[in-house]
């Protein structure tokens, strides 16, 4: 559906049902499926055939969902994932392994920057960090001979810095490897990272796509713009043959459009098995078929808490791009002019202690780890999803101690500044 807006593809993208066939996307609750012989199914094993044998791989039901955020984004291949965690996992490690390097933003999310710096460490995989504002000549020197990849968040969270695309973009692009965006903040809705020079990008769904809490999911999709085989050399895993599959190489097989997708549903899927539940990919979508209408609320009450807490005498500081007064105003403008996202990120006069006095007082807005939700919701992060961080790693992160992370859900936004304005006077 690339010729229709973002409203049709919301809706529409992903399924087309044929005469007399489910008009909502099926359920297909089933691990496997069967064939009426045996080479039938191995021409499925030898990736020479469409079609499922086991659900750990690939279920109708995800695909179709993946289909219409591929749509979205306007790409070419994607697969949903378990988690955002699993999506940007899956997204390095597709490409980066024991012995290669990654450049990254340090302004992301605390369990993707504990996923890096930590866990995929441990992997032999190594991480640089590098401020989002930094100078083209810092970002240069940023890059290793085995990088491999440069990661980034469109918004981070929940910093929410804005990153700018263009500049990572040319530079990953100067050093023959793909630019990784997190858009999960924007939503294709807001931002499409490929329409800047991005060229992966990752969500975790469990956010504004889902939209209402009720399942985890994730979702890699890939441009079909990066040339591989222009690099080949750096790019093994998707340049040379692949013996677990019968000596197949990726990117001559299935090309730009398709290699990423093919090698991280056939290699990582098959061997971690991140699997998203098909229950859990039809909520998505019903998710996604509101999308459009959903992000323009948020964005709309998000503004009007800033400027609210901005004039307020207990708030130290406010981040929110949509303010003129943000250092990202202008880079928000030029990369999301239709708005950003509903989380609003601020400082309360009185430090840890009074953040915490605030946010037990509030009555509209709950307490959760979780975010971009159609409910307000607020959080710590030093006290909870950062809080495997030092002080310095938390400064640099742009995540200080005091700092509260407010998403802002779709209700009245009178009664959300009711809500803030009767908590702050507790203090």
């Amino acid at each position: 559906m690339s010729d229709y807006r973002m409203e049709t593809k919301c809706v529409q993208a992903g399924y087309t049902p044929g005469n007399g066939e489910p008009r909502q996307i099926p359920i297909i609750q089933s691990t496997t499926f069967k064939y009426a012989d045996s080479d039938s199914m191995g021409k499925l094993f030898d990736l020479e055939a469409e079609g499922y044998f086991y659900s750990r791989l690939q279920n109708p039901t995800c695909d179709h969902v993946a289909a219409k955020i591929c749509d979205m984004e306007g790409g070419t291949a994607a697969m949903l994932t378990s988690s955002g965690q699993a999506a940007n996992f899956f997204a390095v490690f597709n490409i980066a392994n024991a012995g290669d390097h990654v450049v990254s933003s340090a302004s992301i999310y605390g369990g993707t920057y504990n996923l890096f710096a930590v866990t995929m460490k441990k992997m032999g995989v190594d991480f640089t960090f590098v401020d989002p504002g930094c100078s083209e000549e810092e970002l240069e020197a940023a890059f290793q001979e085995n990088t491999k990849a440069v990661f980034g968040e469109t918004i981070a969270n929940p910093a929410l810095t804005v990153l700018d695309i263009e500049k990572f973009a040319n530079a990953a692009h100067r050093h023959q490897v793909p630019l990784i965006i997190d858009n999960t903040f924007a939503t294709p809705v807001n931002c499409r990272p490929f329409e800047w020079g991005a060229d992966i990008v990752t969500h975790s769904t469990t956010k504004y796509m889902d939209g209402h809490g009720a399942a985890v999911g994730g979702c890699i999709v890939d441009s079909g713009k990066f040339d591989w085989m222009a690099a080949k050399e750096k790019f093994p895993g998707l340049c040379t043959p692949d013996m677990s599959y019968h000596g197949i190489t990726y990117a001559e097989r299935f090309g730009r459009e398709g290699a990423f997708i093919t090698k991280a549903t056939a290699q990582l899927m098959r061997d971690f098995g991140c699997t998203p539940a098909p229950q859990s990919a039809f909520i998505l979508n019903l998710g996604l078929e509101s999308l459009h209408v959903r992000m323009p609320r948020h964005c709309e009450n998000a503004q009007a808490v800033a400027e609210y807490l901005e004039k307020h005498p207990k708030i130290n500081w406010v981040n929110y791009a949509g303010l003129p007064s943000s250092p990202y105003h202008d880079l928000a403008k030029k990369y999301m002019p239709g708005g950003t996202c509903g989380v609003v990120s601020f400082g309360v006069k009185g430090g840890r202690e009074a953040a915490g006095k605030f946010m037990a007082a509030l009555k509209l807005a709950a307490i959760e780890t979780h975010v971009a939700d159609a409910r307000t919701c607020c959080l710590h992060p030093a006290s909870s999803t950062h809080r495997q961080m030092s002080e310095e790693e938390l400064i640099a992160a742009g995540v200080p101690g005091d700092l509260v992370r407010l998403s802002c859900g779709l209700e009245s936004r009178e009664d959300l500044i009711a809500d803030l304005a009767q908590a702050l006077e507790t203090i």
